[in-house]
């Protein structure tokens, strides 16, 4: 007698990054055991006929609950992130461990870790955010946090308590070469960003608005500049993320035609909003300042070509949730506080995959593939969880969404799940929203109704990501032996 699945979703019109059929999908066990036509019972079954059905989204950048050093404190934890998350269809998410100076990395991770513990409604992994590479963070603590399963780490070349000098940026590069580790760079210029930071505040421009004059285009085409040249002295890959306009795309895509492994990432924010949204009147600026600002609407089709030429291979949410009102968050240091002492960041985990598409695939921006490329398989081939994740194959986690597409519905902060008050996308129009989300083969959203429960989601130790190996190299050779 055939066993009967746990879950049999029918008739449905599958995407993949590479494929598209009609197709029934049988789970047992949180996986995928099968897909095919008339595959057998399930004790539930889930009609998709006349629905889209695509791998649930890998969000591969978002801040949740991460320990901050300026007062400030971020609205959404665990909890209410990953319910958030799985509400917009995305069911894995990367936020990071985040090590401050003097602190080991261990210890990070080790307080992250409780700070997720039991709480997390989908998957998640972490990434290393490393602000203080100490001879033993380098030699030791790193190399072990990689063969552990966080094999992805962050540096900064911008804000005081985290910036890294170019030396420090090179040692760390070639930690990731020989452990076989993914680069990730926040490529903007610090001391041109204080210059002018200074210049503005002695002239007395203090309002959300000269946020984006402080951080012009010029500083992150320096500084990507700059960590594409260490990331090719140390010959090794990196991903440049948050990329917000033509200047940083340009020093991406001629590193590409030399044939360098550097990837590239954008975000929502740089798509849909502009400098503009920063010129809000009074303090409501605030709500849109992030690093790198937004640019202009020229710079919005740039960052669509991206898209769609290959130039990013990820769309992340870079999820930074700072309550508007309050003493917590973009009000921190008061209601007339100058742009440099308002926290960084915007929220946005639960909007990015309706977002994009509904103004990517349904306006024909790009297609159906390179939807679930940027939004799910790519991040999981370079953060080292394909195919566990990013995809539709048997074997893979039964993470997927069931599409509602063609009814509009306007986007408002009262009608999502995260933590902040307010979104930067209110009201604008999209026409698609998740109808069912799957973690692992068990519903967390259908038709309007958050289902997950605190304590499903589950850790997930990444692999090392066949992108960030060297080409044509194994990973552990010294330079001078390549």
């Amino acid at each position: 007698m055939q066993t009967p699945f746990d879950t049999v979703i029918l008739n449905a019109d599958v995407a993949t990054a590479s494929d598209r059929y009609r197709a029934d999908i049988g789970i047992r066990g949180g996986c995928i055991a099968a897909i095919g036509a008339g595959i057998g019972p399930g004790r539930e079954t889930i009609d998709a006929r006349g629905r889209l059905v695509t791998p649930g989204g890998v969000d591969a950048h978002c801040h949740l609950d991460q320990p901050m050093g300026d007062g400030s404190r971020m609205a959404d934890d665990f909890i209410t992130g990953t319910r958030s998350a799985a509400c917009g269809g995305t069911t894995t998410v990367i936020p990071f461990a985040a090590q401050s100076r003097g602190q080991s990395l261990q210890a990070a991770v080790d307080d992250y870790h409780r700070r997720a513990d039991g709480k997390a409604a989908i998957d998640y992994a972490f990434h290393l955010i490393v602000a203080d590479p100490t001879p033993s963070v380098l030699r030791e603590e790193l190399p072990r946090l990689v063969a552990e399963g966080c094999s992805s780490f962050k540096v900064y070349m911008t804000y005081d308590d985290l910036k890294l000098n170019d030396r420090q940026v090179l040692d760390l590069l070639a930690v990731a070469r020989r452990e076989g580790a993914m680069v990730m760079v926040h490529a903007e210029n610090a001391d041109c960003i204080a210059w002018l930071t200074e210049q503005m505040l002695d002239a007395g421009l203090t309002a959300p608005r000269y946020h984006a004059h402080a951080r012009p285009m010029l500083v992150e085409r320096e500084a990507t500049h700059r960590a594409i040249a260490l990331a090719e002295l140390a010959d090794v890959p990196i991903l440049i993320v948050h990329v917000s306009g033509r200047e940083a795309v340009e020093q991406i895509r001629q590193a590409q035609g030399m044939g360098l492994k550097v990837y590239g990432e954008t975000c929502p924010q740089y798509l849909f909003l502009t400098a503009e949204h920063l010129e809000q009147e009074g303090f409501e600026g605030a709500k849109c300042i992030c690093s790198p600002p937004p640019r202009d609407r020229a710079n919005q089709e740039v960052i669509w070509r991206g898209l769609d030429n290959g130039t990013f291979q990820l769309l992340s949410s870079d999820h930074a949730p700072f309550a508007f009102a309050g003493p917590h968050g973009k009000q921190a240091h008061g209601g007339d506080a100058s742009f440099d002492r308002i926290p960084n960041g915007i929220p946005g985990l639960e909007t990015r995959m309706p977002l994009l598409m509904s103004h990517g695939v349904m306006d024909g921006r790009i297609d159906i593939h390179q939807f679930v490329a940027l939004t799910a398989t790519n991040a999981a081939r370079i953060y080292g969880l394909f195919p566990r994740k990013g995809t539709l194959a048997i074997g893979s986690d039964a993470d997927l969404v069931i599409w509602d597409l063609g009814q509009p519905r306007t986007i408002r902060n009262e009608q999502l799940h995260h933590a902040v008050d307010y979104t930067p996308y209110e009201g604008i129009e999209v026409k698609a929203w998740p109808a069912v989300t799957l973690s692992r083969g068990v519903v967390v959203w259908q038709d309007g109704r958050y289902l997950g429960r605190e304590g499903h989601g589950q850790f997930l130790r990444c692999d090392r990501p066949a992108p960030a190996q060297v080409r044509g190299r194994g990973y552990r050779g010294p330079l001078w032996q390549a």
